[in-house]
């Protein structure tokens, strides 16, 4: 089909709900994918950070297949084999000890609200308010959609749930200040995705965790984003050296294949009995297999040893770019999690010039260029990558 003909059927029948580029790809292979006219482009986003052993990597590919044609769904009424094998390494290479399986990074983060909510109820007198983040992203669930700290989300949906307060990102002093006898928690992206990858303060985290200690509340980290080596840590609260109380997990954890996972200390899943919360097609036998594979082949090829090596290559490239270009103003981010500020309202014009050039990068907002390689990159592809982007950079100052 011609990128044309799915655009008409797209057009007429799919709910208007994206606002979707001029291009429809049809294969994927490593860090590279084909559209409909057979360019290739390089993925320098890879679904937004989903892919992180890059397109159909034949480990993956081949579990699901094989898992496919032996035993796709039963339900959770039942125990599943690869379910319970993949929560004891996800805890296993984590501080924590129970994990729930869903199948998105706002399930996995509803089921935290959750978890949070009824553990309050339960253990903390009945407290119920969760403090999150100005700038955050969480999800588009009602729950996840109140929680998150960007207004421009919010429009339309009114009214909210109650129980929600927004501080600023980095400001352990109004999360303080925050805090009532109601709160019962606080979420933080370890690095804001959505919000711009705006990294924390080196004593951010830890006064979080410190914070949370005083006062008797739960920490909850949302990587969904930052999760799974992105961050050149397996998991990015690692590079504070805390102790979260809850994690959620999706996007690559199934490197394309639809999964999520909220990860709880023993102390705090005591929150969750059966009937409390529940997922139909949650921790299936096809996704869990496929996360299983996805572990193995990031141990197996020393990935997040990678991710952290060539991801500060590639903000060594982009630094040499910002000395180059004058509407870059900043380059920040940590792994293969990585992103540039423009002085000027280029962001969608680098993205668009960077796609005709053949490669794929992600304009958040006017400002700002999100880069999300996997995390097998390779120096010769960020050297492309920097090519390309240089082009696209100079097209917009003539330079």
């Amino acid at each position: 089909m011609t990128l044309e003909g799915i655009k008409a059927l797209s057009d007429r029948y799919v709910m208007n709900t994206y606002g979707r580029l001029p291009v429809a790809f049809v294969r994927g292979e490593g860090a590279y994918l084909w559209d409909t006219e057979g360019k290739r482009y390089l993925d320098f986003l890879c679904g937004i950070a989903v892919t992180v052993l890059g397109h159909c990597h034949p480990k993956v590919s081949e579990a699901i297949a094989q898992q496919a044609r032996t035993l796709m769904h039963t339900s959770n009424l039942y125990y599943i084999a690869p379910q319970a094998e993949l929560a004891q390494k996800l805890a296993d290479c984590s501080v924590f000890d129970r994990v729930f399986f869903c199948n998105s990074g706002a399930e996995a983060n509803e089921a935290a609200l959750k978890l949070a909510r009824r553990y309050g109820h339960e253990f903390l007198d009945g407290r119920y308010e969760i403090i999150t983040m100005e700038n955050s992203f969480h999800g588009r669930t009602l729950a996840t959609l109140t929680a998150t700290g960007q207004t421009k989300y919010q429009k339309g949906f009114a009214p909210l749930l109650e129980g929600f307060k927004y501080v600023p990102f980095n400001d352990l002093e109004a999360v303080r200040a925050a805090i009532t006898e109601e709160t019962c928690a606080i979420l933080v992206e370890p690095i804001q995705g959505e919000g711009g990858v705006n990294l924390p303060a080196d004593d951010y985290l830890p006064g979080l965790r410190q914070l949370c200690h005083e006062q008797g509340l739960l920490l909850i980290v949302d990587e969904v984003q930052t999760g799974l080596g992105r961050t050149g840590k397996m998991f990015a609260y690692q590079h504070s050296d805390i102790r979260p109380d809850i994690m959620t997990l999706a996007k690559g954890l199934g490197n394309g294949f639809p999964i999520g996972a909220m990860l709880a200390t023993e102390e705090v899943a005591r929150g969750f009995e059966p009937g409390t919360h529940a997922s139909t097609f949650g921790g299936n036998f096809t996704a869990c297999t496929a996360a299983l594979a996805v572990l193995e082949v990031i141990a197996e090829e020393n990935l997040v040893e990678n991710a952290a090596q060539v991801g500060a290559y590639f903000r060594e490239r982009l630094n040499r770019l910002q000395a180059k270009h004058e509407n870059i103003v900043d380059v920040r981010g940590k792994g293969v999690m990585n992103a540039i500020q423009l002085s000027a309202p280029q962001a969608r014009a680098v993205q668009d010039a960077c796609r005709e050039r053949g490669l794929i990068v992600n304009a958040i907002g006017d400002h700002i260029v999100r880069f999300h390689p996997p995390l097998n990159v390779q120096r010769e592809q960020v050297d492309e990558a920097v090519s390309i982007l240089d082009a696209a950079l100079a097209e917009q100052t003539g330079k």
